[in-house]
Order: C-alpha cells, then sequence, then structure tokens
C-alpha cells in the first residue's frame, strides 16, 4: 500500500502540472472569446473535463495522503445545512435526506471543500447501496476518539441499505476496491474520505451489518471553544496590487507559460528561469519584488531554492507552489503556500498574502 501510494502521489504530481497547464489557459481563452454561444459552450465543456480531471487527482493525492488541503476553521453543522440541498439535487427525488445534527457542534480545521467533496461520496455510496431509493440520515455529536483523548466531531452518514458483511468491510477503504460494477466507480472514493480525514487528524470509521445498512462516520479533531472563526474560503476583496516584477520558477514549460499567462492577466511583468540556479543568476543580475517558485524540481527544490534567496535578500516576498501536503518549510523562510491546480483569482490572493507577510515581517 506504501509503494502504490507512492506510485499514485508520483503520477498525479505530474497530472497537476498538466491540468494546471490547461486550466489556466482556459480561464484566459474564455476571457478573449467573441460573444459566440457556440465557443462559450465548448470552452465551458473543457473546462468542465479539466476540472473533473482535477478532481480525480485530488482523490490519488488523498489516498497518498499527499492531497495540498486548504484549511479553515469552519462550522460543520453550517456546512452540512448548505450543502443539503445539493446533496438532494444529487441523489435524486427517490432518495430522502432526513437531518438529524445538533443545533451547534465544535468548528474544525479541515479544507470545507474536500468535506464537501467527502460527504457527498459517502451520500452517493448510500445511494447505490440502498439500489437508488431509500433514507439516509445525517447526524453529528462530540465524543473522543480514544478513552482520555481530546474531543473530535464526528460527522455520520447512515442508510438503509444491504449493508456489508465482515470481509467487505475491511476491504471498503483499500484502494481501487469497488463492490460496484465496470466503469460505474473508481474505487477511490472511500480512500479519499479516509486520506481527508486523516490529514486533518481525525479518521474515517464504517460500521456496517449484512441487511442493517452503513454508518460512515468522519472523525474530526474539535477546535478549542476560545478558537475565533476565520474568514470565508474566497477571502476578502483584494486591494488593487501594484504591478509587479515576477521571477517565477518551474522545470514544467507549460506550467511556467500558464502562470507567467495568468500573471500578466493581473497585470505584472514576469521573467523565466528553469532551475534554481538560473534563478539564482537572474537575482543576482536584476531586481524583483517577488519570486514565485514550484517546489517539485530536479537538483534543488523550491524549498532549498527559498532558503538560499532568504539569506541574500531577507525582505523579498516568496510564493510557494505545490501539488503536495507533505512539503515542509521553516516557518523564518516566511513561505507563502499556493497548491496546484491554481486559478487566476486564487493566484491574486496568493500573491497579495505573500506581500503581506513579507511587509509585516519587516514592521
Amino acid at each position: 500500500m506504501e509503494a502504490l501510494g507512492n506510485l499514485t502521489g508520483g503520477i498525479a504530481h505530474d497530472f497537476n502540472n498538466l491540468l494546471m497547464a490547461v486550466l489556466g489557459n482556459l480561464e484566459l481563452l474564455r476571457k478573449r472569446l467573441p460573444a459566440d454561444p457556440s465557443l462559450q459552450r465548448l470552452a465551458d465543456n473543457a473546462s468542465a473535463g479539466a476540472q473533473r480531471g482535477a478532481a480525480l487527482i485530488e482523490r490519488m493525492l488523498a489516498f497518498a495522503r499527499r492531497q495540498a488541503l486548504r484549511t479553515q476553521r469552519l462550522d460543520p453543522v453550517a456546512l452540512v445545512h448548505g450543502m443539503t440541498e445539493l446533496m438532494q439535487r444529487t441523489l435524486g427525488p427517490t432518495v430522502t435526506i432526513h437531518s438529524e445534527l445538533p443545533a451547534h457542534l465544535p468548528w474544525v480545521d479541515t479544507d470545507p471543500n474536500q468535506l464537501e467533496a467527502a460527504l457527498l461520496n459517502l451520500a452517493v455510496n448510500a445511494r447505490d447501496a440502498m439500489g437508488g431509493q431509500g433514507r439516509i440520515t445525517l447526524t453529528g455529536h462530540v465524543a473522543p476518539l480514544a478513552e482520555g483523548g481530546l474531543p473530535h466531531v464526528c460527522l455520520a452518514v447512515n442508510d438503509t441499505g444491504a449493508g456489508m458483511d465482515e470481509r467487505t468491510l475491511k476491504r471498503a477503504t483499500e484502494p481501487f476496491f469497488t463492490t460496484k460494477g465496470v466503469g460505474e466507480g473508481s474505487g477511490l472514493g472511500l480512500s479519499m474520505v479516509l486520506g481527508l480525514a486523516e490529514q486533518s487528524g481525525g479518521t474515517l470509521r464504517l460500521v456496517s451489518h449484512p441487511g442493517q445498512g452503513t454508518t460512515a462516520q468522519i472523525w474530526l479533531p474539535a477546535c478549542p471553544p476560545q478558537a475565533q472563526p476565520v474568514e470565508a474560503a474566497n477571502g476578502p476583496q483584494l486591494p488593487p496590487t501594484p504591478a509587479l516584477q515576477v521571477l517565477v520558477v518551474d522545470d514544467d514549460p507549460l506550467v511556467r507559460d500558464s502562470t507567467c499567462a495568468l500573471l500578466a492577466s493581473l497585470g505584472h511583468n514576469a521573467t523565466v528561469a528553469s532551475s534554481a540556479e538560473q534563478a539564482l543568476g537572474l537575482l543576482h543580475a536584476g531586481a524583483f519584488d517577488l519570486l514565485l517558485t514550484d517546489h517539485a524540481m530536479p537538483v534543488r527544490t523550491g524549498t532549498q531554492l527559498a532558503e538560499q534567496v532568504r539569506m541574500h535578500y531577507p525582505a523579498l516576498p516568496m510564493l510557494l507552489v505545490s501539488g503536495y501536503s507533505d512539503v515542509v518549510a521553516p516557518p523564518e523562510l516566511r513561505l507563502t503556500r499556493l497548491a496546484k491546480p491554481f486559478s487566476r483569482q486564487q493566484l491574486a490572493q496568493a500573491v497579495h498574502q505573500a506581500l503581506r507577510t513579507s511587509e509585516v515581517c519587516d514592521e
């Protein structure tokens, strides 16, 4: 399983780079297309296909425990209530969704989009287990995962399906294991949910018996009572950013060109480097307002480049791009993280955050 996880993570990284180029160029292309509905529809279909590919890559990275999560503090009750209508539309009219969530639960730190995807995945699995019709119950409570442990929030999806025997239950979270027919499921759904829960400090538990349905429980650590909510995922309206001289470092020309095009659409000027060594030479030769570097590069990683840059240019804002969550950078480097694939708006937010981090440190 560990070897398969490493292989999956490596393949997912390469596909992430390809999708980064596809999604970035499609976003810019759609802004330049004439007002022709047929052309817009073709661009929308291409973008939707690439987004589905990105969702599959996220599942693969979640299984490999290397998914880059965009975590934030959130209210789990509000999140579930906010997605109930989407869940009902997805499952169809023959499935009844009943919520038994309490009025309040402690807040949790996780990726809201991925948690929504995980709950929706569990609901779709429940629908399929019931043959397309039945009752799904959403519940939630607070309890320690183990005796004497810290409190966790448990979000559960219960169905009235056929249930699973002990052998199937033991294999349910294995990657690529599925009881569905060929072409009806990738077998990565429960692996993705387990990966999200574990990356967030929790776990996934399945309780099932033949003829008695299944209950899937996502356990997430509860935030302390004094913790305050943070800003919404989309963030506040960004103030205008002056034109910047940005050094873009990436060994993949497709990703490099796409990133430069997105920066140009935001009003910035980009200079490119294909390696850390070339980037250091350009930094010595000219002045830059921001360093944007990929992490996974041959010879020297983006983090290693940032360590050298910080020694010579202590005030330079730096933005580290990666599709992996296990990239660890020393806090003294003051790196702003940006997960692949990213949109134009996400890039703008990351640039603003990198500049703001540098200003705060200077103060």
